[in-house]
């Protein structure tokens, strides 16, 4: 199966496509926009287009260049992810697990591409990025560009909060070989170390349109929606496919989570502290990674009501109400903090515990 219809960004491909044909692209990019809108798959999309035979301003899709990276087989294409930590003692032997866990993720990819968010607790590990090195030594297999693609690149950090593994793709980034090309992701750059931004190139993807996500889903019959599902899915996606496609996979649940949390929040300490107790512990991370994220994007968008914007989705009562947008902005700053700290080894409780506690005295 090959990858899924580019949707959107039409002035970016174009940027990106001059850039290729006239031998201006840098050789490290960082794309960042918000979840789901399709970075990664702009990502294989540049790969095709610096790989196809044509040499036009969009791939063609048609030459064996294209037709490999479209089925995730060419051997000049490296797809990095985030993955569980190797259980291996050996680090050599913890390479070894990490690309056969790659190997494996790729290789479902192919027979779906459209996939889920990893979980929340996936990251690049320093076993990730050994590999990556051993790459990125190699000669060319095809005989022209390599390119090294590493998705959400704010995991760079692992569970142990050490930035071992980023300041690992540093050294690589600051010299990079000859012919290669390496694009990184992240929904927030500030997420990814600063050391690491400074050797990029950014390019920030906007949400796409209502169309344009309409159209993607109406073009999907295997999701078999009503014309009314269909319509509040568009809704809900906010211009992003990929929350589209999760509508009915978690993410409900995520903003549910995070709208107890703000509720408990409006009622005071104790309230937030009961609400705290509440949250599992180890089994679900990922699911509690997720309600931070749901959290962060109801925080943004009650700023944005606050400086009268039109809101995308609707926000908590006790958020919506003009003026002073700091303490909103303030909040979303423990939130993001507390984001980066939950791809540690921290506890969940203990950590929703102490953001209840700054987020009700902020806000």
């Amino acid at each position: 199966m090959s990858l899924p219809e580019l949707i959107g960004h039409q002035v970016t491909r174009q940027r990106l496509g001059s850039a290729v044909r006239t031998g201006r692209l840098a050789q490290v990019l960082l794309l960042t926009g918000p979840a789901g809108v399709g970075k990664q798959r702009l990502a294989l999309w540049l790969t095709q287009l610096a790989m196809c035979d044509r040499g036009e301003l969009e791939p063609c899709g048609e030459c064996r260049s294209c037709r490999l990276v479209g089925g995730l087989n060419h051997a000049d294409v490296h797809w990095f992810v985030p993955i569980p930590r190797p259980k291996a003692g050996d680090p050599d032997k913890q390479v070894d697990e990490a690309a056969e866990t790659l190997a494996a993720i790729l290789e479902e990819r192919r027979h779906q591409p459209l996939y889920a968010a990893p979980d929340g607790m996936a990251s690049h590990p320093m076993a990730s990025v050994r590999l990556l090195q051993r790459r990125a030594a190699l000669t060319s297999v095809e005989g022209g560009p390599r390119v090294f693609i590493v998705g959400e690149a704010d995991r760079l950090v692992p569970q142990e909060s050490s930035p071992e593994a980023a300041n690992a793709l540093l050294k690589l980034l600051e010299e990079p070989p000859a012919g290669s090309l390496f694009v990184l992701t992240a929904i927030d750059p500030r997420r990814v170390l600063p050391t690491i931004r400074s050797r990029t190139v950014p390019v920030r993807l906007q949400r796409l349109s209502d169309d344009e996500v309409r159209s993607f889903l109406r073009e999907r019959p295997e999701l078999s929606l009503s014309p009314a599902e269909l319509e509040e899915r568009v809704r809900l996606a906010e211009g992003s496919i990929g929350l589209a496609l999760g509508v009915g996979e978690g993410v409900g649940a995520a903003y549910r989570a995070a709208g107890e949390l703000l509720d408990a929040v409006a009622k005071g300490h104790g309230a937030a502290l009961e609400r705290a107790l509440r949250q599992p512990t180890f089994a679900a991370r990922g699911e509690f990674a997720a309600m931070l994220d749901a959290l962060a994007d109801t925080l943004g968008e009650a700023a944005r009501g606050a400086l009268g914007h039109p809101v995308r989705r609707p926000v908590p009562p006790a958020l919506a109400r003009p003026g002073r947008p700091e303490r909103l902005l303030q909040a979303l700053e423990r939130v993001v903090e507390a984001r980066e700290a939950a791809a540690g080894n921290v506890n969940p409780q203990l950590l929703l515990a102490v953001l209840g506690v700054e987020l009700a005295e902020v806000l």
